[in-house]
């Protein structure tokens, strides 16, 4: 039997026409902007102003995966939700780094949502940018589902032994070349300044701690970038559903956080959960690459992939909290008062 060749990412069908494109920027852009407003006077988010814009950037994807089923088939819009749900978990796993960068940094709660946001605005141009790599990947040949594959499994691999160690999520500021080459060219201001990034001080510019925190959250998605990018190509080969499903993921991420901080810290076995989502999607971007040599190897559907994402996120949030409550009972009866 002749072997059969992988459509390209040129040959694959996108829905992404121009003017959708240039909808969806304008869309983002003016997302970002209302809540750049917003953030403008640094003030501490409680819970329902947390929840209400939670609530908000959890319905805009909803919303748009109904529009692309109605506009482009269940098909599309399976692809869609299953991208947005890997996107979305993966996240979750990003928002316990911040909570560990802005500890480190001892950024006040009032700007901690100015953080986040400027560092979400530049995850954003990031992702574009790792997005089209991607997409020419893709185009240069059959052999980019076996690395993307081969790059997920080995990123699942190290989540796992990284938990298993105790140092998941372990944050040395010292370490972070950015932060260390800031400081080398500009002076850090001892304490903040509202929330300013750089102030004249001594006659010459010095940058602010914020200044530091805002790099190292967009330094950061750097390392994730590599993971959650190609995790969504193993699921959808059209850019502009993985862009829209990294934006959609990443709008919501700041109000998130305020709503998930004391959460995330109960959810033990997310890493483990993560590990396996990587895990299977690399495995599915293998047998991708595999059924176009060998048509006899089957291939993972999308809508399979869906039940698998969410049977593990599911999976790893009872145990945890299980494991939670286990911890919390006594270790034993209560001690008898002997009586004499």
């Amino acid at each position: 039997m002749p072997a059969q060749t992988i459509p390209s990412a040129a040959d694959l069908e996108t829905i992404g026409s121009p003017a959708l494109w240039a909808i969806t920027v304008a869309a983002l852009a003016l997302l970002l902007t209302v809540d750049f407003v917003l953030t403008r006077r640094p003030h501490h988010v409680r819970m329902r102003e947390a929840v209400g814009w939670s609530v908000f950037y959890l319905a805009l994807p909803l919303l748009f995966g109904v529009w692309v089923w109605w506009a482009h088939g269940s098909g599309v819009a399976v692809e869609f939700y299953t991208g947005y749900m890997v996107e979305k978990s993966l996240s979750v796993d990003n928002l316990f780094v911040f909570m560990l960068l802005l500890s480190s940094f001892a950024v006040p709660d009032a700007l901690a949502q100015r953080v986040l946001l400027l560092g979400i605005i530049g995850a954003l141009a990031l992702r574009a940018v790792f997005i089209a790599l991607g997409a020419a990947v893709l185009q240069s040949g059959t052999w980019a589902f076996l690395l993307f594959g081969a790059v997920l499994i080995a990123a699942a691999g190290k989540i796992v032994k990284d938990s298993m160690a105790g140092h998941g999520h372990e944050v040395d500021i010292s370490s972070m070349r950015t932060v260390r080459l800031l400081r080398r060219f500009m002076p850090v201001t001892d304490d903040y300044r509202g929330s300013h990034l750089v102030v004249r001080e001594g006659g010459r510019r010095a940058l602010t701690p914020l200044a530091l925190a805002v790099v190292a959250v967009f330094a950061t998605d750097i390392v994730f970038a590599v993971d959650s990018v190609p995790a969504v190509y193993g699921v959808t080969q059209d850019p502009f559903l993985v862009f829209a499903t990294n934006a959609f993921a990443l709008l919501g991420l700041r109000a998130l956080y305020f709503v998930l901080m004391d959460v995330l810290t109960r959810l033990r076995h997310l890493n483990h959960g993560l590990g396996a989502i990587l895990a299977f999607i690399g495995i599915k971007l293998i047998l991708h690459w595999a059924h176009g040599i060998w048509t006899w190897v089957p291939e993972i559907p999308t809508l399979l992939s869906l039940g698998v994402i969410v049977a593990i996120l599911a999976t790893v949030t009872i145990t945890s909290l299980a494991a939670n409550r286990r911890d919390a009972e006594p270790a034993g009866p209560p001690e008898r008062a002997v009586r004499g």
